[in-house]
């Protein structure tokens, strides 16, 4: 019964595009594209925005290209899906007071349109002092008892996050706290155990992986404006933090 696959570019970082548009080009499938995250991530050589058949973007004020309020878009190559969107996003009418459809006021405000306009020559420069923070995050936290991203050949991240692991996620976040570093866990709540999802009658134990992975993941401060001071302190807090946490072992 499946008629489209959501890849999520998650954090920043383009989904392994290559394959599932292989499964989708086999079986006829839409390829609809999460890049709520990823403005202006590259995934071998190429912008995301014009690989599958629709991408949703988010222009929430904390994404690497956001506005002052909400606001978001939908991209496509597809003319007949484009005119389609411009009628959903308006109530369903292509006319005034004539609603052709079901729709939605889904419209992008003249004032958050201007500062995007505005803020877009900046995209790059912001994503590669991203880029810049990351590297000297993945060079200090080296060695270190702690899961690291990864970034497979072929793809350019844009860093909207710098999301590491650990078993011991809450005590390290506590313990980050403590020494001035305030940190987040992106995201609480696994999607199929949202109560928004219970008729689709998962529970705990159902997606170990997914799981196994929520327990653990840590967001750590990373954004344009991040000073090398910053970045440096976020590193020496990891650490004492971790050398904290082996005490206890090292003593035993």
């Amino acid at each position: 019964r499946t008629r489209v696959i959501l890849p999520v570019h998650l954090y920043g970082q383009a989904a392994d595009l290559g394959p599932i548009l292989a499964i989708a080009r086999k079986h006829q499938l839409r390829v609809l594209e999460d890049g709520a995250q990823a403005h202006g991530a590259l995934y071998n050589g190429k912008r995301l925005g014009g690989h599958g058949d629709v991408v949703a973007w988010s222009f929430y004020p904390g994404k690497n290209l956001g506005a002052i309020g909400d606001g978001g878009a939908v991209t496509t190559h597809d003319a007949a899906l484009a005119e389609r969107l411009r009628v959903l996003r308006n109530y369903g009418s292509r006319v005034k007071y004539h609603n052709e459809v079901i729709g939605y006021n889904s419209r992008l405000d003249e004032l958050q349109a201007a500062l995007l306009r505005a803020k877009l020559p900046m995209l790059d420069a912001g994503n590669q002092a991203r880029a810049a923070i990351a590297q000297t995050y993945l060079q200090g936290f080296a060695g270190l008892d702690l899961g690291l991203p990864f970034v497979p050949a072929g793809h350019s991240p844009v860093w909207h996050l710098f999301v590491v692991r650990h078993p011991r996620r809450d005590e390290l976040a506590k313990r980050l706290a403590a020494h001035g570093v305030a940190t987040m866990i992106h995201y609480p709540v696994a999607p199929h155990l949202q109560p928004a999802y219970e008729s689709l009658g998962m529970k705990l134990g159902d997606l170990p992986i997914s799981e196994a992975m929520h327990a653990q993941v840590l967001s750590l401060p990373i954004g344009p404006t991040q000073t090398p001071e910053q970045t440096q302190q976020v590193i020496n807090a990891v650490r004492r933090a971790l050398a904290e946490m082996a005490e206890p072992a090292l003593a035993a």
